[in-house]
């Protein structure tokens, strides 16, 4: 398949190209796929949760609430490990 494209989207694929990030014009488009594929499999039930995630703990920043970075090191590795036991 061959695909003609405007000049502002080969201007933003050749910038792509030039971060060294992607191997081929084909795997630029591959993972912008990929990525819209994903950001449209989310429900509006899970944006909101994630939303509602986000600022609670941007509240609990604003409010001092904060943890040091061995205690949110110990908690990524345990969700990371219950994640990856509920996968099966």
């Amino acid at each position: 398949m061959q695909l003609n494209v405007p000049s502002d989207l080969e201007t933003l694929i050749q910038k792509r190209l030039s971060s060294g990030v992607y191997d081929s014009v084909e795997d630029v488009l591959r993972r912008a796929l990929e990525a819209q594929d994903a950001e449209e499999s989310w429900t509006d039930e899970e944006r909101a949760a994630l939303s509602t995630h986000i600022e609670h703990g941007y509240n609990q920043a604003e409010a001092g609430q904060l943890i040091d970075a061995k205690q949110a090191q110990h908690e990524l590795h345990t969700m990371k490990e219950d994640w990856r036991l509920s996968r099966g």
